[in-house]
């Protein structure tokens, strides 16, 4: 009897154990994914910060040059009202320290004494070139903002750069290692069907998944998730309590295009992740009151089929 109690209790033992095994595996599936979600709100945040630099070195620069102007114009005014003529001379030639200008031409002459008054603005020139320094410096710090956002790319940073097309979800199943994602078969209209992980589990049932038309974004680079290549990204409506699959117009076909008639243009053949294209874009991507989503107002639009809605979410994000 004694050991019947004692296997019974193993067995408990048994079972606590795996319970326990399987939170801990939970628990490290969800902190990798958390780790990932850090790395991109630091990403976010650097350049968030780096917008915010731009803009202050360019309302700066803006300040410095007028004030640049105003030193001129006083100059100017200074050396006038102390009786020294302004003379043009044509740029990189030297004006002669004993010599003034008259009307047959330039002729040698003893050097005028100037006035203390006008001295005191000669000097000032010194800070008016010096004010000039300061400004290249702010300058160049600038065009090392732009040069980090990559915009020194000869494309705008613009919602046309994405390649959004139609696809349709031929299978969903449950990512094998990680229990948030899906891992989708999607077919654009090539030659063969995209893998595609998306983390819906906990928003979109899988039967709801499963023979669906949706809107995918297919120049990411393709990235590895938990062990799973990922070839694009499902286009949803997204708020922290809801998320929605994002719906094509009725009557679209697959590979259809998206496009926005207030930003023409040919999409990136791949988005370097380097210059956070999408990440630039994406903030200016929302459903209206309607549903309809937008990019800086303007809806997503599959030519003679009509526009992309999210089911009932209004005023949310895109993601």
């Amino acid at each position: 009897m004694f050991f019947c109690r004692f296997l019974a209790k193993m067995a408990n033992n048994d079972a606590v154990l795996k319970r326990l095994e399987q939170k801990r595996a939970e628990a490290d599936q969800i902190i990798e994914y958390l780790k990932q979600q850090i790395a991109l709100l630091k990403k976010k945040a650097i350049l968030q910060a780096t917008l915010r630099e731009g803009k202050k070195l360019r309302v700066e620069s803006a300040k410095l040059k007028k004030e640049i102007e105003e030193l001129k114009h006083e100059l100017i005014q200074a050396e006038i009202k102390n009786g020294v003529k302004q003379i043009p001379f044509p740029s990189g030639t030297p004006l002669q320290a004993n010599s003034t200008v008259s009307e047959n031409g330039i002729q040698s002459a003893p050097l005028t004494t100037i006035s203390p008054g006008a001295k005191e603005q000669i000097k000032g020139r010194g800070g008016e070139e010096k004010g000039k320094r300061k400004l290249k410096r702010k300058e160049r710090k600038r065009e090392e903002a732009v040069s980090l956002l990559g915009s020194a790319d000869s494309k705008p940073i613009d919602v046309f750069r994405l390649d959004l097309r139609i696809g349709h979800i031929i299978t969903a199943r449950k990512h094998p290692d990680a229990d948030s994602l899906y891992v989708e078969e999607i077919d654009v209209g090539e030659e063969a069907p995209r893998t595609v992980v998306s983390g819906l589990v906990n928003h979109v049932p899988l039967k709801q998944m499963e023979n669906r038309m949706v809107i995918l974004l297919c120049n990411l680079k393709p990235a590895k998730m938990r062990g799973v290549l990922s070839q694009a990204m499902v286009m949803c409506a997204s708020s922290p309590e809801k998320v929605e699959i994002l719906a094509p117009p009725n009557g679209s076909v697959l590979g259809d295009r998206v496009t926005f008639d207030a930003f023409p243009g040919e999409p990136d053949k791949e988005l370097n992740p380097k210059k956070m294209i999408w990440e630039q874009i994406q903030p200016d991507l929302y459903t209206n009151d309607e549903c309809v989503v937008t990019y800086k107002g303007a809806p997503f639009e599959v030519k003679g089929k009509g526009v992309c809605r999210a089911q009932t979410m209004t005023n949310s994000g895109i993601k």
